[in-house]
């Protein structure tokens, strides 16, 4: 009789244990968050575009960004590098020439050559002038708001690069053929913007539409540009011309 007792309850606990292994399992599957999707699309530059030639390796540089208009997506901000962002000033060039930051983010300009510079964006994200500063030092530029930012130097005209300020994570970097993969896409309806340097305003406004990235659905086909983009052409911070002999005197 004890043995059978024993047997008894040994299978009770087996069963109980199963039982909790199974409840387990249910719930941590029911909690995990769901994976998102990767969305694609191709930017197309038109045929014998001057772009091309322009840029050896593929088009313009070029972002995707898709803007929730589901509420509650849970979407994971973007995490700064550990050193933070910079645009490092050095032979007479702003590298990265592109930059996309969360809104909010602070972007240090270090001067790593051996004369002035004068960075200033007069343009529709953040409009800042830093004035001159020497080899050497750095200073920084908070990006407030939302918005495509066209940097300058005020003394070499050459120099321009684009800080694009976004509130949402979900963006993409165009590569060297025009393709765009952006990760982690919760399902639900979003608002797709475009961005290509040199582009019209008024021709990427055209492509800013509503999207909704399902399973079935997650491919934002190709992307055709109605026209070759053009380098930006601008003034110095004062809005004149720059003087083709400017040399700096520092």
């Amino acid at each position: 009789m004890t043995l059978i007792r024993r047997t008894i309850r040994r299978q009770t606990a087996v069963i109980l244990l199963g039982a909790a292994i199974v409840v387990t399992t249910a719930f941590a599957q029911a909690s995990a968050p769901q994976q998102g999707l990767e969305v694609t699309a191709h930017i197309q530059p038109p045929p014998a575009s001057t772009a091309l030639r322009q840029h050896s390796n593929g088009i313009p540089p070029a972002v995707l960004w898709l803007k929730p208009l589901t509420p509650d997506l849970g979407l994971t901000p973007v995490a700064p590098p550990r050193n933070g962002y910079t645009l490092l000033q050095k032979n007479k060039m702003f590298s990265p020439h592109l930059l996309v930051v969360p809104v909010g983010s602070v972007v240090q300009f270090p001067n790593a050559d051996p004369f002035f510079h004068n960075v200033f964006s007069l343009f529709d994200g953040k409009r800042f002038d830093l004035g001159l500063y020497e080899a050497g030092t750095t200073k920084a530029v908070t990006f407030s708001r939302e918005g495509i930012s066209y940097i300058f130097c005020n003394i070499h005209s050459e120099m321009s690069a684009v800080v694009i300020s976004l509130s949402t994570p979900l963006y993409s970097i165009a590569d060297s053929e025009g393709a765009i993969h952006i990760n982690g896409v919760p399902p639900g309806d979003y608002e797709m913007h475009l961005w290509v340097e040199g582009e019209q305003q008024t021709i990427l406004n055209r492509w800013v539409r509503r999207v909704r990235i399902s399973p079935a659905n997650r491919n934002l086909g190709t992307i055709m540009l109605d026209s070759s983009p053009s380098p930006l052409k601008h003034a110095n911070k004062f809005g004149q011309p720059y003087e083709s002999d400017m040399r700096p005197q520092y």
